[in-house]
């Protein structure tokens, strides 16, 4: 199983990495057709004339038409009063309809020297062209010095215009005209052997003879005087119909027509022109397409038209990025800026101080390394009412529990369970927590002497539901950390002030988080539906109506990651769960009252800013490179620059709304070549991941003990000092064994242990999971503070979290006790084995939606420990092989 398992993974990461080289792959092509076609060009008046010491003198003094093919040279001139108007660089969707128009209002007929790529693009006017019996030739695909390119890259240029030509019209076309030349006299030594090239290829060389120099914009009378041949001459006349304004020429050629007509001059086109100078001797210049040609003309046109599709969808993209960022930004500077004058107003309270005793949950898995400072930190706060701490070992294989026993601090008890994943290490310790205020702790995480008591403050309101602390990076030493404190700065104090005002709270952290025991009670506890159960119950909280606040006196210090490589796990799992989260409460969307609200104001935002703007954020990076090298390097450079500006500007206000130096910012360029990047890629592979429904793991993060390091030091007790809080006759510590283990649920003031046993070691009775040896006679075990059953069904109506008092809590011990049996599912709040207990009574102002029992918030089987701490629910197989080595 293993072994397939392994398979499974190598052979979905392969995949994974096909795919995404395939998407680059395609991206960089669609950008490198995108540069190819927009190639910019010069006029063709740009380019002089060079030495001439190769060139016939036949050729030099000939006409300008120049025939190469067959190994001879032979070069034509037009007869007298003959002209044949040309047109260059187009067509332009603007002005080349309004020169077919003065065409047909005069009757007459030109020769178009087409752009291969502005032909793929408007082959409609192209068609429009032959149609109306004008006559098409080819002028290169993308314009270049013909003379500075490689044969096969000419004959690429000759053969892909010739395509879109086929594409346009089904035929092709013998005549054609070099970039930036000019008349016949002006062929140089480098541009012969072009002329002499193009005839082997099968194409007649058409120069001019009278140039209008239309592209300079000289006036309309100018243009007309260029164009003019001097007497009776025949003429091949040069004008443009793209590559800027063309009104004058368009104007010119309207006047210029009926002048030379009164003069006697026929026009025509230039193949015509040909046989009327070769007194009826046929010269083809264009042929019928073959089926081959034109499929491959469909290749290339599609080509062309899917590049310019998508950098087209790239540039509204930018847009919307665009107007996105300044929203957001505009959004947090009014918002963000409000939020901290208000709660930082001398009047500012919410409510009377809040001093009722605090219990701390501290899930860990493998966390030695900083476990020690996380616990002294939080049992040395300042909270007047007392703090209780609760670390739940969750299966740890380095000694993290009996690190913490060590300590001796007496108001921190150790409970030890299987590993199980960190929402069933949370629910067990809400369970056996003593205190309505939940305060709850990742492993690696130092408070601030005064975290607690401000962290449960805003519980003086009593809509507030739960309340997210400030998090901040405590090991700044590296790059990687540094990028990342810039990151939780700008998190925490300009979005997660925005969205307390708007709220729709989306996370509590991890790291710093409090809550309402009777609020978890109403959304079921934590789930491990996902792999962001904060998000998870965060959204969840906001959906039956509890209000969650920021609360940013509360600062917590943790350890972020030193590497990029655990950078990338982490943020893979924060990504990818809270996309698990969305989906997963996506019904919020259809809801009314607060669930509605959430779901029409909070998902929207997270999926906008959350989501859409990081997705579509390598937009400016891409364009930035598109732009550097294929298009205006100053307005690319620019655009770019102000957008870094506007993330500078964001930085330094978050940075003096949270009271932090501005010295760690100068890291910012850097992050955005290295860090953002990752990021990227990150939230793409997260993305894959959820469409493609691949299972994702939890990735434990290897710990260094630094997360204290930038921290405040703390106020710390002293292994003799009494506790804040803990009843007398209790034990501190309550190691709850795994299979066959022992269990100490307390100690009398004799220090003897009270209720000691084996929990699974005896057969369940009744379907029921028994206490086990050394249990009392009547199955409860005794305390000071009373008794509470272990092997029996709870009273109807006790709930799974247990009520304040004396530890251990009564209703908790109930609930550890095997209820329900392992053949129902767990139950909601209020709900017996059976579902028949009453449910708690609403409480009046807050909406209730029964998240415990709703399909899309049920309470997995990896949190019914809650309600059932027996080796049926703790030692389940199947949880043991998919959550092996979970990290809390």
């Amino acid at each position: 199983m293993t072994h397939r398992k392994k398979d499974a993974k190598k052979r979905f990461s392969f995949t994974r990495l096909v795919f995404g080289t395939v998407l680059l792959s395609m991206l960089a092509g669609v950008l490198f057709v995108e540069a190819y076609v927009n190639a910019e060009f010069h006029p063709d008046h740009s380019e002089g004339a060079g030495r001439q010491t190769r060139v016939p003198q036949s050729v030099i003094d000939g006409g300008p038409i120049i025939d190469t093919r067959n190994g001879a040279v032979h070069s034509y001139t037009l007869p007298a009063k003959t002209i044949a108007l040309t047109f260059d660089d187009g067509p332009d969707p603007q002005w080349t309809p309004r020169i077919i128009e003065v065409l047909r209002r005069h009757n007459v007929n030109a020769t178009f020297f087409v752009v291969g790529t502005q032909v793929t693009r408007h082959a409609d006017i192209v068609a429009e062209l032959a149609r109306g019996g004008d006559e098409i030739g080819i002028h290169s695909f993308t314009h270049p010095r013909l003379d500075n390119l490689s044969q096969w890259q000419r004959e690429l240029e000759y053969s892909q215009t010739q395509l879109a030509v086929i594409r346009a019209t089904g035929r092709k076309s013998a005549l054609l005209r070099l970039p930036y030349s000019s008349s016949a006299n002006a062929i140089d030594d480098a541009n012969w052997p072009l002329v002499q090239e193009a005839g082997q290829l099968g194409y007649l060389s058409v120069m001019t003879d009278t140039d209008s120099r239309d592209w300079s914009r000289p006036g309309v009378d100018a243009i007309v005087r260029g164009a003019t041949p001097e007497g009776d001459k025949g003429s091949i006349v040069l004008m443009h119909d793209a590559g800027g304004d063309r009104a004058q020429t368009v104007e010119a050629l309207d006047r210029f027509i009926p002048m030379m007509q009164q003069r006697g001059y026929t026009f025509t086109t230039v193949s015509g022109g040909l046989a009327k100078a070769l007194a009826g001797s046929d010269i083809a210049v264009d042929a019928p397409a073959t089926s081959a040609d034109k499929r491959r003309a469909l290749a290339l046109v599609t080509a062309v038209s899917v590049a310019d599709w998508i950098m087209e969808l790239l540039r509204v993209l930018f847009l919307i990025v665009g107007v996105l960022t300044i929203g957001r930004t505009l959004a947090l500077f009014l918002l963000a800026g409000r939020h901290a004058r208000k709660r930082r107003s001398k009047t500012w309270r919410w409510g009377p101080p809040v001093v009722e005793p605090v219990s701390v949950i501290v899930p860990a898995y493998n966390e030695k390394e900083g476990i020690e400072a996380a616990v002294r930190s939080l049992a040395g706060g300042d909270h007047p009412g007392g703090i209780e701490v609760v670390v739940v070992d969750d299966g740890s294989t380095d000694g993290t529990a009996e690190l913490v026993e060590a300590m001796g601090l007496p108001n921190v008890r150790v409970v030890r369970i299987p590993n199980g994943g960190k929402p069933n290490a949370l629910n067990v310790g809400v369970a056996l927590a003593k205190h309505d205020l939940i305060v709850m702790v990742d492993g690696d995480t130092v408070f601030e002497p005064d975290s607690v008591r401000h962290l449960v403050q805003p519980f003086a309101d009593p809509t507030v539901g739960a309340v997210a602390g400030n998090v901040k990076v405590g090991n700044r030493g590296s790059i990687v950390a540094r990028w990342q404190h810039i990151e939780y700065v700008i998190g925490f104090n300009l979005d997660r002030r925005l969205y307390d005002l708007l709220q729709v709270m989306p996370t509590i952290p991890g790291a710093i988080g409090a809550f309402r025991r009777q609020a978890l009670r109403d959304i079921g506890g934590i789930s491990h539906d996902t792999l962001a159960e904060d998000t998870d119950a965060t959204m969840a909280l906001c959906r039956t109506g509890w209000r969650v606040v920021y609360e940013e006196r509360a600062r917590a210090w943790t350890e972020a990651p030193s590497t990029l490589r655990q950078l990338w796990l982490q943020r893979y799992r924060w990504s990818y769960g809270t996309m698990q989260a969305m989906w997963k409460h996506r019904r919020s969307l259809v809801d009314r009252g607060p669930s509605g609200r959430f779901g029409r104001v909070g998902l929207p935002f997270i999926a906008f800013f959350g989501i859409a703007l990081p997705l579509l954020a390598p937009l400016i990076d891409i364009l930035l490179v598109y732009g550097l090298f294929f298009s205006s390097w100053k307005i690319t450079t620019f655009a770019w620059l102000a957008m870094f500006g506007m993330q500078v500007l964001t930085a330094v206000v978050a940075f003096r709304l949270d009271k932090e130096k501005l010295r760690p910012l100068w890291v910012l360029p850097l992050q955005q070549f290295v860090y953002r990047q990752l990021m990227y890629i990150v939230l793409i592979q997260s993305m894959g991941t959820a469409l493609t429904g691949a299972r994702l793991r939890w990735h434990k993060l290897h710990r260094a003990g630094s997360a204290g390091s930038s921290a405040p030091v703390a106020t710390m007790l002293s292994a003799g000092s009494p506790p804040a809080s803990a009843p007398s006759g209790v034990s501190v510590s309550e190691p709850v064994a795994a299979q066959g283990g022992a269990s100490e649920l307390g100690r009398d003031d004799a220090g003897a242990p009270v209720g000691g046993g084996r929990f699974g070691a005896d057969e369940p009775v009744d379907g029921w999971t028994s206490v086990g040896a050394g249990a009392p006679a009547d199955g409860w075990p005794r305390t000071r503070a009373g008794t509470a059953r272990l092997g029996s069904r709870p009273p109807a109506g006790t709930d799974a979290f247990g009520a304040a008092g004396a530890w251990p809590p009564a209703d908790a011990l109930r609930s550890a006790g095997a209820w329900p049996p392992a053949d129902v599912r767990a139950a909601g709040p209020g709900e017996g084995a059976g579902g028949t207990a009453p449910a708690d009574p609403p409480r009046r102002g807050v909406a209730q939606v029964p998240h415990a029992s709703a399909p899309e918030h049920r309470v997995s089987e990896h949190t019914a420990v809650l309600y059932a701490v027996s080796r049926t629910r703790l030692l389940r197989s199947s949880s043991a092989a998919e959550s092996e080595g979970e990290g809390s």
